[in-house]
C-alpha cells in the first residue's frame, strides 16, 4: 500500500493566489492538495490545471452544505460534488448532515450522498467533524449499523473535544470506526480542544501516541484488505484553532512548521505499523 501525505489550502490563506498556495505545497514536498471545492466551474477547473502542471494529487473537500432541511443540504452537496467532479480527485472528503438532524434526516443526506457517488463512479468519504452527523463516537456508531458501507476520513481529534477524553473509555466505538476508515486528517486533539497548540512539544507527547495508534490501526488494516492508496493530510489549522497571543495576535507557533513536522513524523512512524 502506497501512503499519500497532502496539505491542506486551509491555513494559507496569506498566500496571494491558489497557484501560490500549490507551488509552496509541491516544494514543501507533499504528493497532493486537499481542497474545498471552489465555488465555480471555471475556478474548479484552473485548480485542476494548476495542480497537473505541478504534478499533485486532488482531494476535493465538501464542507459547505448548509441550511435548516434535509432538501437544503442535498441539493447543495449534489451543486458541490457536480463541481468536484471537475477536480478529478482521489476522492471527495464531505462534512455530511448536521448535528441536530435526527438520525433518518441524516440517513436521508447519507444515501442521497451514496447514490450520486454511485452513479458518478466516484469514491465518497464521510469525516467525523464536529457540527456534522458524525461529530460523535457513539452517533457514528449508530450511523456505521445503519449504513456499513460507509468509509470515513478518521479526524478524531474532533471527537476528543466533544467527549472531552482521549476515548479510553470507548475503544470498541473507535475500534468500529478505524475498520470504516479509508483516509486520515492527522489532527492531534486533547479534551477541550481538537488541536494541541504544538505536537513537538513533549508535554503533549502522551496525546500524539494516542492518535499515533489510532492511525497505525488504520494503516495495518487498510493494507491487509489491499487498498492501494491511503491518503493522510496533515491538518493542524490557523487561528482559531491554532492560540493566538494575546494583544498582538501572533499564532504561538508556525502553522506550516507544524504540519511539515507531522508529515515526516508519519513517514517514520506508519511504515513501522505495516512491516509487522
Amino acid at each position: 500500500m502506497k501512503i499519500l501525505f497532502f496539505r491542506s489550502t486551509w491555513g494559507l490563506e496569506e498566500l496571494p493566489s491558489l497557484e501560490a498556495q500549490l507551488r509552496k505545497i509541491k516544494t514543501g514536498g507533499f504528493d497532493g492538495v486537499e481542497m474545498a471545492v471552489p465555488a465555480d466551474a471555471a475556478a474548479c477547473r484552473e485548480a485542476r490545471q494548476l495542480a497537473d502542471d505541478l504534478g499533485l494529487a486532488v482531494i476535493a473537500q465538501q464542507c459547505r452544505t448548509t441550511g435548516a432541511t434535509v432538501a437544503e443540504h442535498t441539493a447543495g452537496f449534489a451543486a458541490i460534488f457536480e463541481r468536484a467532479l471537475l477536480l478529478r480527485p482521489l476522492h471527495v472528503n464531505s462534512h455530511t448532515g448536521r448535528d441536530h438532524f435526527t438520525l433518518e434526516q441524516n440517513l436521508e443526506i447519507f444515501d442521497h450522498a451514496t447514490a450520486l457517488a454511485a452513479q458518478h463512479d466516484t469514491e465518497l468519504l464521510h469525516e467525523t467533524h464536529r457540527g456534522r452527523a458524525l461529530f460523535s463516537a457513539p452517533v457514528t456508531e449508530h450511523f456505521l449499523a445503519e449504513r456499513p458501507q460507509l468509509r470515513l476520513v478518521a479526524d478524531f481529534s474532533h471527537w476528543c473535544c466533544v467527549h472531552e477524553s482521549l476515548l479510553a473509555d470507548q475503544t470498541e466505538r473507535v475500534a468500529r470506526a478505524i475498520r470504516h476508515s479509508s483516509a486520515i486528517h492527522a489532527r492531534v486533539g486533547h479534551d477541550q480542544g481538537p488541536q494541541i497548540p504544538d505536537p513537538r512539544d513533549p508535554l503533549w507527547q502522551p496525546h500524539l501516541d494516542v492518535h499515533l495508534a489510532w492511525w497505525k490501526k488504520i494503516v495495518v488494516q487498510r493494507r491487509a484488505e489491499g487498498q492501494p492508496v491511503l491518503c493522510v493530510t496533515p491538518e493542524f489549522g490557523p487561528a482559531p484553532y491554532m492560540t493566538l497571543l494575546p494583544h498582538t495576535h501572533k499564532p504561538i507557533a508556525d502553522l506550516w512548521d507544524i504540519n511539515v513536522f507531522m508529515r515526516d513524523c508519519l513517514k517514520e512512524q506508519l511504515p513501522i505499523a505495516y512491516r509487522r
